[in-house]
């Protein structure tokens, strides 16, 4: 390559390197600069796929335990934890070398180093050769997040944990107090629970997983109790002592909860923009609590600067950050792509029971002034949900009653997270709710529930 690139990447994880490779697709000249030795970032090394391996791994515990419920005897099976994060890193290696081949099979340019702005269109790596500065038109700002800390107990990676010490831990714990129950704090609550440890969480806000919809939450509440996960709500971490046999952590909150004691705490309590030492004040960068300001084409203040994932205000997902890395790489190249509507976006949490959502909730329906009609069903009703023993959970529909609109759909139950993909579709195409029931959905399976749900939003179910 020359020395003029037409852009530049800060960053390698889901966001960069998918608006890299989109880049290259349009005939762009582009470069990667990544500061780990890995492709990938925190998604593909430390968040999203590790995470889901070791929830893949705990379902399969969960399932083999009640085998026989199925008329298959399996002799008391353990878990092999070492085993467990081998294969994790079996999956997360294969994606990392999967990246690069497409870097290759694409001719974007990766750099191994630390990047930041030197103006509007020179970047400066540092590396272990030292550091050299390189020139593009355009600069992409792709650089993630890290695990948010708490004032009153620092990480030690020992007895308090973030969400990169916890996938590398090399034994079980006894016992794990969880603080936060967002996506994060609840998958991990979920994967320890199924591995054995004694779990607990706590949750500042009036309930889990604030951002959805509140049926969901109660019936998570409700699943979790079930499976002996203990959930302390609108409660807040006031003190921790440590000791020899782990932690002690003060309360307080609703009912004047006690003491709890623990052998380890996981802190989940969101995550950090990382945008300190970008250089972003030194060329003009506008920025507002540590995130950058850009409009809805992902430009920053300063021409020629873009910024993507979760160092902007945007849902800190991974498939967010993909779909802006796209839409400010096809607005550099001219092609005037229309901007993201962040209510089509899908939230997907992958504990057990899963949980899957995109569109607005009713109360949020509501607020917005629409006339709501809401239907639920159960997957207790179906035949398949009968079939695999996962009868938990419902699929809900959220409809304006004036013109029939599809507002929402929220599911907690098995493959939520895969379920939620019909409903995207829908949304993404301004289908009404009868276009969802009069689609045929194949029996016997699960994706049944959203037509089911989508006849009882109009109060015409059938298997209700």
């Amino acid at each position: 390559m020359s020395d003029k690139r037409d852009l530049i990447v800060i960053g390698s994880g889901p966001g960069g390197y998918v608006a890299a490779i989109r880049a290259a697709q349009l005939g762009m000249r582009v470069a990667v600069v990544e500061k780990d030795s890995k492709l990938g970032g925190t998604c593909l090394h430390r968040g999203c796929i590790p995470t889901k391996a070791l929830l893949h791994t705990a379902g399969l515990f969960d399932e083999v335990r009640r085998a026989s419920e199925f008329g298959v005897e399996v002799v008391d099976p353990k878990l092999d934890l070492d085993r467990a994060h081998a294969y994790k890193s079996s999956v997360v290696d294969k994606n990392a070398k999967g990246i690069e081949y497409l870097f290759k099979k694409n001719k974007v340019e990766g750099m191994h180093g630390r990047g930041w702005l030197l103006g509007a269109n020179d970047v400066a790596v540092e590396s272990a050769d030292g550091t050299a500065t390189y020139n593009a038109e355009h600069v992409l700002i792709a650089t993630g997040s890290v695990p948010r800390e708490v004032p009153l107990v620092a990480t030690d990676g020992e007895r308090v944990l973030n969400s990169d010490h916890i996938l590398q831990l090399a034994r079980l714990p006894g016992s794990l107090v969880v603080l936060g129950a967002g996506a994060v704090g609840s998958e991990f609550a979920s994967i320890f629970a199924s591995f054995g440890s004694q779990v607990t969480i706590v949750e500042m806000l009036p309930r889990l997983l604030p951002l959805e919809d509140e049926e969901v939450s109660k019936e998570l509440k409700r699943a979790f109790r079930k499976r002996g996960i203990k959930s302390l709500t609108s409660t807040k971490l006031a003190g921790v002592e440590h000791s020899e046999a782990g932690l002690q952590l003060a309360l307080e909150g609703d009912g004047d909860p006690a003491p709890l004691d623990t052998e380890m705490l996981l802190v989940a309590v969101g995550r950090a923009p990382v945008t300190d030492g970008l250089g972003l004040d030194e060329v003009g960068v506008e920025t507002e609590q540590g995130y950058i300001k850009v409009d809805d084409r992902m430009r920053t203040t300063m021409d020629g600067i873009y910024a993507i994932g979760d160092v902007v205000q945007t849902p800190w997902l991974a498939h967010v950050a993909s779909a802006e890395g796209i839409l400010a790489v096809e607005q550099m190249a001219g092609l005037e792509p229309r901007p993201l509507d962040y209510d089509q976006v899908p939230s997907v949490t992958y504990c057990d029971p899963e949980v899957g959502s995109v569109g607005l909730s009713d109360a949020e329906a509501r607020r917005r002034g629409h006339d709501v009609e809401v239907g639920k069903f159960p997957f207790s009703a179906l035949a398949k949900a009968s079939i695999i023993g996962k009868t938990g959970g419902f699929v809900k529909v959220v409809r304006d009653k004036r013109y029939d609109e599809l507002l929402g759909v929220h599911i907690i139950g098995a493959y939520a997270t895969e379920l939620i993909a019909e409903a995207c579709v829908a949304l993404r195409v301004e289908s009404t709710t009868e276009e969802l029931f009069r689609t045929i959905h194949a029996h016997p399976t699960l994706s049944e529930a959203m037509a089911e749900a989508a006849h009882a939003a109009v109060g015409q179910p059938i298997h209700m």
